[in-house]
């Protein structure tokens, strides 16, 4: 029986990333709706925005991030950090690096944001070890100028935002001006070139989470402003979803960053005995993969306090929507355990 579970849950991870199960034609967002799609759709133009650092389910999302790729089921424009603490540039280039795109963009906070590191400090062993072109972050661009630059160059109404971290650069991306990259303002950039922003954010319906609390300002703005539909997954979903022991356990697995960062880190605090709480790499699953057959939404308008806590307005109308789980938590945990083993394509 257990053998079985693991090969169909096998079997499940290869037909997501082959596309045999989840193909279908992919329609244009209308942005009045928040309703996100049911199944993955053709290679879809990613911007992946990562607080990476304080936790480290981020290392988790942006491996499922470039497993997806590596698949065809889309195309990474550039990988962002919302933190800004010295080295977070060249972490995300260490991944970047690692999976073979080295030249992807990496965008940080050039104004006030969060400056918040690891404690567990798996930052500072995958720096020593492992390749990076990029060494500090002044070698990295202003993240909202490399949004409005990539937003303006993209197709209408077909980048999918995937944000786990704080959401400094997207509401400095809504403050914009227009500039030589787009005459739109953007607000207006934004609703003209993005499908859909999927953001590991909140508890729902109410309560209080760190992407949100951490900068509220930034958080109250995207959340009252934002122009196209928002599905939220929220801290409930990923805080049942155990994962990296198997990573971590596999020993054909070598020189590989991700296990390092899970290896370091998984022993240093009782609560991730069973594995890490994964509540950023569920945020990439379901805005590539679709949602099902993992969760059904809630729509209506999510509304943040000052304090950083969020409360939920049920509506048909809303342009918000969150996740409910419709399965067992341990199925997706089952899938992105071996999502996270995902190893970079040969030369």
């Amino acid at each position: 029986m257990v053998i079985n579970k693991i090969l169909k849950q096998i079997l499940l991870a290869a037909m997501l990333l082959s596309g045999a199960q989840f193909a279908f034609c992919q329609g244009t967002a209308k942005p009045q709706t928040a309703r996100p799609p049911a199944r993955a759709t053709q290679s879809l133009p990613v911007i992946f925005d990562s607080d990476i650092g304080p936790d480290y389910d981020d290392v988790g999302a942006i491996t499922l991030l470039h497993a997806f790729a590596d698949s065809g089921k889309c195309h990474i424009l550039a990988t962002m950090a919302s933190n800004k603490y010295e080295g977070i540039a060249a972490v995300l280039n260490v991944f970047n690096t690692y999976f073979k795109r080295p030249d992807l963009p990496i965008g940080v906070p050039k104004g006030e944001g969060v400056s918040q590191r690891d404690w567990q400090h798996w930052t500072d062993t995958i720096l020593a070890k492992y390749p990076h072109a990029i060494k500090n972050n002044s070698e990295a661009a202003d993240a909202v100028i490399l949004y409005r630059k990539l937003l303006a160059g993209q197709p209408d109404h077909s980048v999918v935002i995937i944000t786990v971290g704080f959401l400094t650069n997207l509401a400095g991306l809504l403050r914009s001006p227009a500039d030589s990259f787009s005459r739109l303002d953007g607000r207006q950039l934004v609703r003209k070139k993005v499908q859909r922003l999927v953001s590991m954010a909140g508890r729902f319906p109410t309560g209080k989470e760190f992407n949100v609390r951490m900068d509220s300002t930034s958080s109250i703005f995207v959340v009252d402003n934002w122009p196209t539909q928002i599905l939220f997954s929220g801290f409930e979903i990923g805080s049942k979803i155990k994962c990296g022991l198997p990573l971590v356990a596999d020993a054909t697995i070598h020189d590989d960053p991700v296990k390092d960062v899970f290896r370091i880190s998984l022993p240093q605090a009782p609560e991730d005995r069973l594995g890490r709480m994964s509540w950023d790499e569920t945020a990439v699953l379901v805005a590539i993969a679709g949602y099902k057959p993992w969760y059904s939404f809630r729509e209506g308008v999510m509304h943040v306090q000052p304090d950083g806590s969020n409360t939920w307005e049920p509506s048909a109308l809303g342009r918000h929507s969150y996740l409910v789980e419709s399965r067992p938590p341990v199925e997706v945990q089952d899938l992105i355990n071996i999502l996270m083993m995902h190893q970079p394509r040969p030369n």
